[in-house]
Parts: C-alpha cells; structure tokens; sequence
C-alpha cells in the first residue's frame, strides 16, 4: 500500500463552503473512493491551503478508474469552483505530490 499526500488551494473565502461540502460528501461518492481502493483518506486545511493524504495500492491507476466515472465528474464540478490552481506541477503529476520524509508507525 502507497501512502500518499499533496496539497490543494482553495480560493479566499471558499473555506466555509468547502468544508460544509465535505461534511456532507454524496454517498455515491464515498462509495467510489472505497471501491477504487482508498482508505485512510484525510483533508486537513489551515486556511486555504488543503493537504490530503491517503492509502491507496497504486495512486495512478485508482486515479485513472476515479477519473472515469460520472459520479466523480460530477463532484469535481461541485468542486472546482473552490479550487485556486497550484503551479507549477511536475512533469506528469495530476496534483502537487507531497514526498513522505518520516513515518512512525
């Protein structure tokens, strides 16, 4: 299992409405993520900058299967009007990828 993490940026005055969206995530949605395999999943935010962390087997290819489902193109619609673009991304990433330094289990 990955651990993996990286950072979003919400918009100045979208904090209360992204997270009033995030305690009231679509069941359907829910059920996406766990049937892609995620577990663990976690949205910590100071401000507007989010950080997410999650386990998943392999980040790409869960990605790829999210990617292609109505039900999450639909939330990422809801979505994105809360979301400030976070550049530049490295070559290849689909968000800016945190490098785990320490892990005590």
């Amino acid at each position: 299992m990955q651990r993996v993490a990286f950072c979003l940026r919400l918009k100045p005055g979208a904090a209360e409405a992204y997270d009033k969206s995030h305690r009231e995530v679509w069941p359907e949605m829910l059920a996406l993520l766990k049937r892609a395999g995620i577990s663990e999943y976690s949205i910590f935010r100071r401000g507007e900058l989010l950080v997410l962390s999650m386990r998943v087997e392999d980040f790409d290819a869960t990605w790829d299967m999210i990617e292609r489902d109505p039900v999450n193109t639909r939330w990422q619609k809801e979505m994105a009007q809360y979301f400030e673009p976070m550049e530049p991304l490295a070559q290849g990433e689909r968000f800016p990828m945190m490098r785990e330094v320490f892990y005590l289990a």
